[in-house]
């Protein structure tokens, strides 16, 4: 195997942290900067973190997003 110098570090982002301790308006941003369209919006931000399709919460956590840029 090879070292960790040869190998890109993802930075992942802790979305079900986040999912659970956010307010709806903020989930929302969350779902806009991975690009989800604003009809599905309305209906995933009332879903739990576990029941979101799984390449969604992928895009979230690997998207690069900061929390301090969703408050």
């Amino acid at each position: 195997m090879r070292s960790s110098k040869y190998l890109p570090k993802i930075g992942t982002f802790d979305g079900a942290r986040f999912w659970k301790n956010a307010f709806a308006h903020q989930r929302g941003n969350l779902l806009r900067k991975v690009q989800v369209p604003d009809d599905q919006i309305k209906v995933l931000i009332e879903k739990a973190y576990a029941d979101l399709p799984a390449p969604l919460r992928f895009e979230i956590e690997t998207s690069g997003i900061k929390e301090q840029d969703l408050k």
